[in-house]
């Protein structure tokens, strides 16, 4: 498996059964047909599967199926994020001997360090870690940004291979690119960049769209790599209406409800995230229609 990673990651959800459980059924059929697709990765307990609400446990075992089926064809990222370092390392050995490829690690939220607080954190972790590292930068969540220095003095880091970017600051992303070392890569974390970031030498996108539409999120990213910039951009406009419709409400309550909408999981999420607002189904259903998902 090529260190560099490339093309469209689905930060995938967890599906739970009525009464809240885990629903490893679901999950199983979600993996296969994403990878039946033709997805390049999959980025299991993130913020998108509701990691803060799984006990470690059930963030192994979904981890554990997701790399069983996956079996070695793509890579796994398993979200191993913490604000506390030490948690951090323990859930990422865990993680990683449930089959992860590599690890996703957030910046702390709530304690919000400083900069040098981010490149201590980071730099224990990578350096516990039995697999390669991929930093996550979303300060919608975490109330703090990782500054394009920070990220590119961990880029040294041996065992640090990538950063999911989702600062919605496309400077200074195209400073990460720009100046960044041969072989870390650099993977839009928001679905409405991803074809700026790639046009401008990102290798990806982790998606929170390719949950429903794991092969167009392909295709587009599969197009800038090959150079048929009208093809990537007529994705990418296709795509654009459910973009706005999955984040119409936090991330992931419209996409579960869209994934219920197409018969995949139930509408179940854990509290505080409840089901999406009704208001919204018929602007998420248009969006689904214009992006080719057949209801």
């Amino acid at each position: 498996m090529s260190r560099l990673l490339r093309g469209a990651f689905t930060a995938i959800v967890t599906p739970f059964r009525a009464d809240g459980v885990l629903d490893e059924a679901a999950f199983t059929a979600l993996v296969d047909w994403q990878l039946q697709e033709g997805i390049d990765g999959l980025v299991p307990v993130g913020s998108t599967g509701e990691a803060v609400t799984l006990s470690l446990a059930e963030r192994e075992r979904v981890v554990r199926i997701a790399a069983e089926r996956a079996g070695g064809r793509v890579p796994v990222i398993a979200g191993a994020g913490s604000n506390d370092t030490a948690a951090a390392i323990a859930a990422g050995r865990v993680l990683a001997a449930a089959g992860a490829t590599h690890l996703l690690h957030v910046s702390p939220m709530y304690n919000k360090p400083p900069q040098r607080g981010l490149l201590a954190h980071f730099r224990a972790i990578a350096d516990a870690a039995d697999v390669p590292v991929v930093l996550y930068n979303v300060p919608g969540r975490t109330a703090s940004n990782m500054a394009a220095e920070t990220t590119l003095a961990l880029a040294e880091h041996p065992n640090i291979v990538a950063v999911k970017e989702a600062s919605g600051n496309p400077a200074q992303i195209d400073q990460i690119i720009r100046a960044r070392p041969a072989g870390f890569g650099v993977l839009s974390g928001d679905d409405g960049l991803t074809l700026a970031v790639m046009t401008s030498g990102g290798e990806g996108v982790v998606s929170v769209i390719s949950n429903v539409v794991p092969r167009a999120c392909a295709s587009l990213c599969a197009a800038v790599a090959r150079g048929d910039l009208e093809e990537a951009r007529e994705w990418h406009h296709r795509l654009a209406p459910l973009v706005d419709a999955a984040f119409v409400e936090s991330n992931p309550i419209p996409v579960k409800a869209a994934l219920a909408r197409m018969g995949r999981i139930k509408n179940v999420l854990r509290l505080p995230l409840v089901p999406m607002d009704p208001r919204h189904q018929p602007a998420l259903e248009a969006a689904l229609s214009v992006a080719g998902v057949e209801l």
